[in-house]
C-alpha cells in the first residue's frame, strides 16, 4: 500500500488520502462571494482524487481582502454560496477545506493580472493595517493597528470559523504565513511594535495563539484546525525554523491539529533559493521538534516524490498547488503509477488506464 494513499484520520475527520489542495486565490469573486468558477475550479480536484481540497484565502473582513476579487466569510450571502461547493466537493469523497486570513498591509492590491501593485484609497482601493507603519515595496503605507484593534482581530477569525461550520467545511486553515497580517505580527523584519505585540517571540506571537485559541473555541471539537506558516523568512534576522517549531508546539497546545509549512513573504528582497522540495525540511523539522502533523508544500511535482515525502516521516500530507493547475487528475495519475486505489469516478472509469 503506498503510504500517500493511506487514509489519514484528524481528530473524527477521516481523509481518505495524503494528497490535498493547497489554498489558491481566484481573484474571481464578486463581493467575496465566490462563484461558478470556484465550484468548477475546486469542484475538478474533489472529482480528481485529492483527499482534502482546501479553498483559497478567505477574508475575515472586507478590508483583510488582497484585492477586490477575493472571496470572504463575513456575510450570510458568503455563506450559501460556499456551501453549495462544499456540497458538490465532499460528495465526490473529499474533504473541504478553508484558508481564513487578513492581508493586512498587502491588502487593497489590483488581481495578478492587472499587475498586482497595492491600489491607494485615491485611485479606488481601501486602507490598508499592519502592525507596522512601513509599506511593503512600493504599496501604500499602511496604518499601523492600535492595541485595541489589534485585539479585537481574533473575533473576527471567529466568527469567520463559525460561518465556515455553516458552509459544510470539514477543515479550517489560518492563515500565518506569505506576508500577510499575522506574520506581519510574527516576523521581526516587519514588526516594530512597543505593545504587547510587539518585540519579543512571546509578544510577537501572541496574536497567532490568541487567533488559534479564539478559533478552536467555536470551531466543532471533532474537526480539525490547521495553521499555515512560513516557516522562515529567508533573512537574516527574520523569523526562522527554530521560531516556526517553537510556534508550532504553542499552537499544538491551543487545538492546532497540523501545521502547513511554507515559506516567505514578509519582505520583497528576500532571496528564496526555489527547487524541488525546497520547503520540505521546514515540514520534517517541525513535526519532529513541535510533535504535530505537518503538511508539505512547494515544488512537489511527481507521485514518487510525493510519496518519499510522506513514507520518509518528513510530513504527514503534501499539499500541491500549480502541479493540480496544470493536471487537476495528478491525484488519479499518481494512484495508477503507484497501484494504489482506484480513485476515478464511475462516469470516468472507461478512461482509466489499464
Amino acid at each position: 500500500m503506498s503510504h500517500l494513499f493511506e487514509p489519514l484520520k484528524l481528530r473524527s475527520l477521516p481523509i481518505r488520502n495524503r494528497a490535498w489542495v493547497s489554498p489558491m486565490c481566484q481573484y474571481s469573486a464578486t463581493d467575496g462571494v465566490p462563484t461558478d468558477w470556484h465550484l468548477v475550479h475546486l469542484g475538478q480536484f474533489a472529482t480528481g482524487g485529492a483527499g482534502l481540497v482546501i479553498a483559497e484565502a478567505t477574508a475575515v473582513t472586507p478590508e483583510g481582502r488582497i484585492s477586490a476579487g477575493d472571496t470572504g466569510l463575513w456575510n450570510d450571502e458568503q455563506v450559501a454560496a460556499w456551501r453549495r461547493i462544499t456540497e458538490f466537493v465532499r460528495a465526490q469523497g473529499a474533504a473541504a477545506g478553508i484558508q481564513l486570513g487578513h492581508a493586512g498591509r498587502k491588502a487593497s492590491s489590483a488581481v495578478p493580472w492587472d499587475g498586482g501593485h497595492g491600489i491607494p484609497v485615491a485611485e479606488g482601493g481601501w486602507e490598508t493595517v499592519s502592525s507596522t507603519a512601513q509599506s511593503f515595496g512600493d504599496a501604500p503605507a499602511p496604518r499601523a493597528l492600535d492595541t485595541d484593534e489589534v485585539a479585537a482581530l481574533p473575533a473576527r477569525f471567529a466568527e469567520a470559523a463559525q460561518r465556515s461550520d455553516e458552509a459544510g467545511f470539514d477543515v479550517v486553515e489560518l492563515h500565518f504565513a506569505h506576508g500577510y497580517l499575522v506574520h506581519q505580527f510574527l516576523s521581526p523584519l516587519v514588526n516594530d511594535r512597543t505593545d504587547r505585540y510587539g518585540g519579543s517571540f512571546e509578544n510577537r506571537a501572541r496574536l497567532a495563539l490568541e487567533i488559534a485559541e479564539a478559533v478552536r473555541a467555536v470551531w466543532p471539537q471533532d474537526r480539525p484546525l490547521f495553521a499555515r506558516i512560513s516557516a522562515t523568512d529567508w533573512v537574516d534576522g527574520g523569523w526562522t525554523g527554530d521560531d516556526s517549531a517553537r510556534l508550532a508546539r504553542l499552537l499544538a497546545e491551543r487545538g492546532v491539529d497540523l501545521v502547513d509549512a511554507s515559506t516567505g513573504g514578509a519582505v520583497p528582497d528576500a532571496t528564496i533559493p526555489v527547487s524541488s522540495g525546497y520547503q520540505v525540511r521546514f515540514a520534517r523539522q517541525i513535526r519532529s521538534e513541535a510533535e504535530v502533523a505537518t503538511g508539505a508544500v512547494g515544488l512537489i511535482t511527481s507521485p514518487e516524490q510525493a510519496e518519499e515525502i510522506v513514507s520518509s516521516g518528513s510530513a504527514d500530507a503534501v499539499l500541491l498547488a500549480r502541479e493540480l493547475l496544470r493536471d487537476p487528475r495528478w491525484v488519479l495519475h499518481a494512484a495508477d503509477k503507484l497501484r494504489t486505489d482506484n480513485l476515478w469516478p464511475v462516469q470516468y472509469q472507461r478512461a482509466r488506464p489499464h
